[in-house]
């Protein structure tokens, strides 16, 4: 169908259908370890020492779109929580009140679901509608971002920079062999010391200081990739379980509404970017898109949009996020805990 990234949007759709259905679906996390390990590795091999560079001058452009992801995030929380008050509030008691307020502020939040969901649950948030929250948020941005940056593509005539290319661009033996070696230790020490997202983070990391060192040992086979990009979409496909339809209906219908304006806002702003830095808009609105890393950067990545500018934006964006978020909370929720 000539669909973009199909490789990733196809069994994510599918498996997402089935599990709907009541299908007994599963992703093993063996799989979804390896594919993330292989996107890791394959998008580090965009960071040459020129991109490096690029990257390093872009640090307030950086900076603005952590304090845009968080902003977002919070005035989406504080939406949520408005329009849902009286489903979020069983009771009057002090405790219900802080159920609700961590339910709506972690499920505004522009951050991975499991750890969302693990941050909610340290403050007594329901957990069920964090997910569930994070899980839509992830499928409408993966499934729609795409088709409209194709669009975009097809009508602004956009060429592609050929400084943001990938340093190796022909798989080899038996640098691939040592590329594997190389990217599996840095997965393999992220996630001793229990690090989020070990297999892509640590694998990316490895990759990219082997290619800002010039170190161009091999690239990543594209029938690697693409195997990377099937089980990531099962992986993502599987959250939607039948139960999943009758989480809370009215909830699911605000967040899919507040997800498309945040899209919407994201691509403004990361069209006010790109006029700023001269960069590709398509480019920046990835990188500001409110999405996952992995799967925003394999977007750029089959679009040919810049992956070492999106995958430095989306980074730096997710670990502010992990670092502050919880704090935020619990600053911004003082005032209202105190009597």
């Amino acid at each position: 169908m000539h669909t973009p990234i199909p490789w990733m949007l196809g069994p994510l759709l599918v498996t997402a259908a089935g599990s709907l259905s009541g299908l007994p679906t599963r992703s093993a996390n063996s799989l979804r370890n390896g594919g993330q390990w292989i996107i890791g590795t394959t998008l580090g091999l965009y960071f040459t020492p020129q991109v490096g560079a690029l990257v390093v001058s872009l640090w307030w452009a950086i900076g603005v779109g952590i304090v845009w992801a968080l902003a977002l995030g919070f005035l989406f929380g504080a939406w949520l929580h408005r329009q849902h008050a009286s489903l979020l509030t069983q009771g009057e008691s002090a405790h219900c009140a802080q159920e609700a307020r961590a339910t709506s502020y972690f499920s505004g939040a522009i951050g991975g679901a499991a750890e969302m969901t693990l941050l909610a649950e340290r403050a007594g948030a329901r957990t069920d509608l964090v997910a569930a929250a994070h899980s839509l948020r992830l499928l409408l941005v993966v499934v729609l971002l795409p088709f409209g940056m194709t669009w975009f593509q097809l009508h602004w005539d956009l060429h592609v920079d050929t400084m943001l290319l990938p340093g190796p661009r022909v798989a080899q033996w038996p640098g691939l062999l040592y590329l594997a070696l190389a990217s599996g230790a840095g997965a393999w020490l992220m996630t001793r010391f229990k690090r989020a997202n070990p297999w892509f983070i640590g694998a990316m990391l490895a990759s990219i200081m082997l290619t800002l060192s010039g170190q161009h040992w091999s690239a990543v086979p594209t029938e690697l990739s693409n195997a990377a990009q099937l089980v990531i979409g099962v992986s993502l496909g599987v959250r939607f379980e039948k139960k999943f339809v009758h989480t809370a209906p009215r909830w699911m219908v605000s967040v899919m509404l507040g997800t498309l304006v945040m899209m919407f806002a994201s691509a403004a702003m990361g069209w006010a970017m790109a006029w700023a830095t001269g960069l590709n808009p398509a480019t920046l609105i990835l990188g500001t898109a409110p999405g996952g890393i992995a799967e925003m950067a394999i977007t750029a990545k089959v679009l040919e949009l810049g992956v070492p500018v999106v995958t430095a934006f989306q980074v730096c964006r997710l670990v502010a996020v992990l670092l502050l978020v919880a704090p935020m909370y619990k600053w911004f929720q003082a005032p209202a805990a105190s009597p």
